[in-house]
């Protein structure tokens, strides 16, 4: 079973549609965004992963169909503003999406992954945590954490079966590319060794990579395309 968050738009929406695609039984959990594949297969849940008693509970009421449970954190936000300029409000809100809602998501699933002995948890991080870029602390501070985040609970669970990891995504074909400006992307593009955006079908075998692998765990996978 895989578990697919913010599964209506962007990466979370590609891999949510591939493994239909595939035969995979897999739900998207959404929350604000529309879903665009009104009418396809799959089964998408509307979630707030900030909301841990919802989460709790859904997990509870379904138990029984879950196993082998990976799960996919694609759920995040973003805001752009300097530091000095920043609304504490939304600055934190990032924050409490981007780390502490991911948290809610593993948490409410790791007991069963635990009592099942498997488990495959996968973080979109970003290259951001390591790459100076202005006007995205919260974002970055955001992503940065989940470093720490996959290291103990790796530790935590690796005699379970379970293994957690991020992917560190550069600059990519999907998610947030859109908000990028023309004049910056091209200054990003000539960055890239590779010179060109990540493509969706490399994120989707890194996924599958980490989905298939039992010894990794606790550690960053860097999709950048050699940028850092």
């Amino acid at each position: 079973m895989i578990i697919i968050t913010g599964a209506s738009k962007g990466i979370g929406h590609y891999l949510m549609t591939e493994y239909i695609n595939k035969g995979e039984e897999v739900i998207g959990f959404f929350n604000n965004t529309i879903v665009e594949s009104e009418g396809k297969d799959g089964e998408f849940v509307r979630m707030d992963i900030c909301d841990h008693v919802a989460l709790a509970g859904w997990v509870k009421q379904n138990a029984e169909r879950l196993s082998r449970i990976t799960i996919v954190n694609c759920a995040a936000i973003n805001y752009n503003s300097f530091a000095h300029k920043s609304d504490i409000e939304k600055w934190a809100e990032v924050i409490n999406v981007n780390v502490i809602g991911t948290f809610k998501v593993i948490l409410a699933f790791l007991p069963l992954m635990r009592d099942q002995s498997y488990g495959r948890i996968i973080n979109f991080g970003s290259v951001v945590s390591e790459l100076p870029s202005p006007g995205i602390s919260a974002y970055a501070a955001s992503k940065s954490a989940l470093t720490g985040l996959v290291k103990s609970i790796a530790v935590e669970n690796a005699g379970k079966g379970i293994t957690i990891n991020n992917i560190n995504l550069g600059y990519s074909e999907l998610g947030m590319i859109s908000q990028v400006p023309q004049e910056y992307l091209n200054a990003i593009l000539k960055k890239i060794p590779i010179g060109k955006l990540c493509a969706q079908e490399d994120i989707f075998n890194t996924v599958e990579y980490i989905r298939k692998s039992e010894y990794l765990t606790g550690t960053n996978i860097n999709l950048n395309g050699g940028i850092i």
